[in-house]
């Protein structure tokens, strides 16, 4: 990748940056598609600004034989979409060489979720007579409670934290704000961490970041998942596991119980009730797994 194209992406993802409010990890996300594609032009004598339809399309076709799933190169046709559509916008080029590319076809799979089950093993994993143990309990006390995205949790502060109503204050995608309810659970789990560990985590540190590293900073969404996975192990569970897990038992285990579509968008935070409604499905297979297995003619 020549200088040329790395100073057209880093304008790119400033200039989407500005006029979206797109998170750190989207903007990564987009940076990383753009930097692939450089390369892979680079090693056929092409620039960013000089791709064509046919060497994109090239890509693409390569992307799949390698082994690629769909998905992925879905995401990465959306990259150049936006990245060559700013181009067009910008007049630095005079055609959108993505504007005929057809985006491969994607089945819509079901999110993985636990069981209350298993949900209720997994939050018993940690020790909590030790101080990461407190936190990790009331980390993941909390996560199942509200439906946060990871990214969401480990970014709380003291501050959006309103333990005498039981309210926690989100900033998610877009930088949008929301109230969420956490329930009396994770109230006295979180009540329970501030008092008896946060302070000696903090290690004489000021910060207002809610749950700290051993090292009194910020926690990575990383690292936390490193944390979730040793702790489903811990709790027998062996179903393959993803960041969002504990964000589909959430939505789904509501569902199971009775509440609404819409109210558990808002709960989650998505800005379509579409992107929630891939929830219904879950909660009816589990109700048509449950006809099945307990009515007499099921």
């Amino acid at each position: 990748m020549n200088t040329d194209d790395e100073s057209l992406i880093n304008q790119f993802a400033d200039r989407i940056w500005m006029e979206r409010g797109l998170s750190d990890n989207t903007l990564a996300a987009y940076r990383s598609d753009l930097r692939s594609t450089a390369n892979d032009l680079a090693r056929h004598g092409v620039p960013l600004l000089g791709a064509t339809r046919a060497d994109l399309q090239m890509l693409l076709a390569q992307r799949l034989q390698a082994g690629h799933k769909p998905r992925s190169a879905a995401r990465l046709l959306s990259s150049w979409r936006r990245f060559y559509r700013y181009l067009l916008r910008e007049g630095q080029i005079s055609a959108d060489p993505t504007a005929l590319l057809e985006s491969p076809r994607l089945g819509r799979p079901l999110p993985k979720s636990l069981s209350e089950a298993q949900v209720e093993a997994l939050l018993a994993a940690p020790d909590t007579n030790a101080p990461l143990g407190l936190r990790d309990r009331a980390m993941l006390e909390l996560l199942y409670a509200t439906g946060l995205r990871v990214s969401e949790l480990v970014g709380l502060t003291t501050h959006e934290l309103d333990l005498n109503r039981g309210l926690v204050r989100v900033t998610g995608k877009g930088n949008k704000d929301r109230l969420v309810p956490m329930g009396e659970p994770a109230q006295r789990w979180i009540q329970r961490f501030v008092v008896e560990a946060r302070s000696g985590l903090m290690r004489g540190r000021h910060g207002d970041d809610l749950f700290p590293s051993n090292r009194g900073t910020a926690m990575s969404r990383q690292n936390f998942w490193v944390l979730i996975k040793r702790y489903a192990k811990a709790a027998g569970i062996v179903t393959a596991l993803s960041p969002h897990t504990l964000r589909h038992a959430f939505a789904t285990h509501l569902l199971n119980h009775g509440a609404d579509l819409r109210a558990v968008q808002l709960l989650l935070g998505h800005s379509a009730v579409s992107t929630t409604q891939i929830y219904t499905h879950v909660a009816r297979a589990r109700l048509q797994a449950l006809h099945a297995a307990h009515h007499p003619r099921g």
